[in-house]
């Protein structure tokens, strides 16, 4: 299922387009040219906007869709390849694909928007010329992408966390009127002693993986190669408390039946 990107994710997205659309009106070199510049820019800015509007679409017609659109940048640098500003549209291409595309095909998708960015400008360029305006929109194609995909999987891992956290919340709320109607101290008692031990349990784990978390963030801009691994950790690291989550609930529900 595509990924929704929040509204900072989107404000960003359109204000790196308005920078090339921005650009376009201020190289003079492209004069003669504008009108048509500007033409295919909005033509590409209405496709991205329409699939971003309509997320569940057959996945043949998002591949195509992205052939389209890659396409289109390429049609749009060959009209100057001076103008090389436009590989930025690349750049938004791929965390379009991060958004709509799981597993190894996102990362087939982002690869090949790296390599039609460093391509097309080497083509044109030049080798040493071209690598050398590609690469940080290249790094950018890697990164901006890895960064969504960490902050959802933390999303949702802390989602899942809170989503136990309110069950455990209502079994414990229907354990202590239960042990208020029957009035038996005992079981009072052992019941407060798993909730400190359920309310100790979580608090460290969140902890723990709210730091991993951050940890992953920091690394992206530092050392991205590192991500992996602590994904990884933050993967382990999840559902190890979600079966600790699950075995106090075990250990809760009996004594409500009892």
């Amino acid at each position: 299922m595509p990924l929704k990107p929040g509204r900072i994710g989107l404000t960003a997205i359109y204000l790196v387009f308005a920078a090339v659309v921005a650009r376009t009106l201020t190289y003079e070199e492209i004069s003669p040219l504008l009108p048509r510049y500007l033409g295919l820019e909005l033509l590409y800015l209405a496709l991205f906007t329409a699939v971003l509007l309509r997320p569940s679409l057959p996945g043949w017609l998002v591949h195509l869709y992205f052939v389209l659109q890659s396409a289109l940048v390429l049609l749009i640098l060959s009209l100057e390849p001076e103008f090389d500003f436009v590989v930025l549209l690349f750049f938004l291409l791929s965390c379009q694909a991060s958004l709509f595309f799981t597993g190894r095909m996102r990362w087939m998708w982002v690869l090949g928007l790296v390599l039609l960015t460093g391509g097309s400008l080497i083509f044109y360029l030049g080798l040493l010329r071209g690598l050398a305006v590609a690469l940080t929109t290249m790094a950018g194609e890697i990164v901006v992408p890895a960064y969504l995909i960490v902050n959802h999987e933390t999303e949702t891992a802390r989602a899942k966390s809170q989503g136990f956290l309110r069950e455990l919340e209502v079994t414990h709320q229907q354990l202590t009127l239960y042990a208020s109607q029957v009035g038996e101290l005992a079981a009072v008692q052992e019941r407060n002693r798993l909730a400190r031990q359920l309310h100790d349990t979580v608090s460290q784990l969140i902890f723990s993986i709210s730091l991993t978390a951050r940890s992953a963030q920091l690394l992206l801009a530092k050392d991205p190669l590192r991500v992996s691994e602590q994904l990884h950790h933050l993967q382990a690291m999840t559902g190890d408390a979600l079966s600790q989550l699950r075995s106090l609930i075990t250990q809760l529900r009996p004594s409500q039946k009892s």
